[in-house]
């Protein structure tokens, strides 16, 4: 089995970022050697970001951690208030129902207090 790994990428209030954060992304999952996970990846990592920016004046974080069978991400933000699945109207609000769709598990939880939340969720690592 390989060794567990993780890392994490701090971006600006920029809705450009999330566009480097995938192709960070892609090439990660490449490095080691997981191209199954790719497309549901960041799929779900543009969804996450893509809340943070939207919903938060303040910096992101992506965080990818692969650990044993799973492959975790995350995007933590600046705002404390938890994550809402509200219902979708158009393209907009449907993050969460795409990431609850897609992922195997997600859930969140407030960073020390009032320094923001994170929102993660998982995927089954199958290496090719």
């Amino acid at each position: 089995m390989p060794a567990p790994w993780e890392y994490t990428l701090y971006i600006p209030h920029d809705p450009r970022a999330v566009g480097i954060c995938r192709r960070a992304l892609r090439d990660i999952l490449t490095a080691h050697h997981l191209p199954a996970l790719i497309e549901p990846a960041e799929l779900l990592a543009s969804e996450l970001l893509g809340n943070a920016i939207r919903h938060t004046d303040g910096p992101a974080a992506l965080k990818l951690r692969q650990s044993g069978p799973s492959f975790r991400l995350g995007a933590w933000d600046t705002d404390p208030t938890p994550p809402t699945t509200t219902q979708p109207h158009g393209e907009s609000g449907r993050g969460l129902h795409l990431v609850d769709a897609y992922a195997d598990d997600w859930g969140w939880f407030q960073v020390n207090g009032t320094a923001g939340k994170y929102v993660w969720c998982e995927l089954k690592a199958v290496p090719f």
